[in-house]
């Protein structure tokens, strides 16, 4: 986890396109029938030739070709780029996806404004995971692993019996955008104890989202945790246990408001 975060660790690799070919018409219905979609890449095979937005497809005869009105003036990023220097170049050109492409010059992924910035918001959750990994080392003297990897929300088991309903909304907000930050998890001996993210996993639940990127933190040796305790004594068997709180504000918004 040491190192600048590159864009192949960020870049959305299932990347939509449409061909030089294509018809304005064509790729205008595609644009309105997307989740979100304002342009496409536009690839003859795997090379990129150009790149076409929804700007470019204003006033322009329905009928005319895409390589008639695409942009082939082309500003794009390696996956070895730093993110930082993606965002750079996002922010100063005004462009808010990047094509990504090989040494090749193949299309390999896409890196939009909204990939930069979960990049920037992901930065603090190493800490914690270091912070933690620590803490587990010294109270219990044990010798643990930690990994990255995708883990389903239904074999978590909660530490935190109850979230705050007007949080789940931002959490919410964030899931839908790709913005959430991954998940803290303590595998200790096969049980996944939820150490940080009830909030994003409570709102991934609602979302119908099964699973979720996660820090998981792996003890070799089972070991009496205090959160697995914390978990028995509050009956806190799968997220269905946790109550969601809907009548009380959170203490900081509270907090935050009685101030103002």
């Amino acid at each position: 986890m040491s190192g600048k975060p590159t864009v192949s660790e960020y870049m959305t690799r299932d990347v939509q396109t449409v061909a030089p070919d294509d018809t304005v018409a064509t790729v205008s219905e595609r644009i309105v029938d997307s989740d979100g979609h304002n342009g496409f890449p536009v690839t003859e095979g795997r090379q990129v030739e150009g790149f076409v937005s929804a700007r470019d497809l204003l006033l322009a005869d329905p009928d005319a070709q895409i390589f008639t009105v695409m942009s082939d003036d082309l500003v794009v990023a390696h996956p070895a780029m730093a993110v930082t220097d993606a965002a750079r170049v996002i922010l100063r050109s005004g462009i808010q996806k990047l094509p990504v492409v090989d040494d090749a010059g193949n299309l390999v992924g896409i890196i939009s404004n909204t990939d930069v910035i979960r990049s920037q918001i992901e930065r603090a959750t190493p800490g914690k995971v270091g912070k933690l990994m620590r803490t587990l080392e010294q109270i219990h003297d044990v010798s643990l692993d930690q990994n990255r990897r995708t883990v389903r929300l239904s074999a978590l088991t909660p530490t935190q019996g109850r979230v705050y309903a007007d949080e789940l909304e931002g959490r919410q907000y964030e899931l839908e955008r790709g913005l959430a930050e991954p998940l803290v998890v303590i595998d200790n001996g096969g049980t996944l104890y939820l150490a940080d993210g009830h909030h994003r996993v409570m709102a991934a639940a609602e979302l119908d989202i099964e699973e979720m990127d996660a820090y998981v933190i792996v003890l070799d040796d089972p070991v009496d945790l205090g959160m697995a305790k914390t978990a028995e004594k509050e009956g806190l068997d799968d997220l269905s246990d946790v109550e969601i709180v809907d009548y009380a504000r959170h203490p900081l918004v509270e907090r935050t408001e009685r101030l103002q």
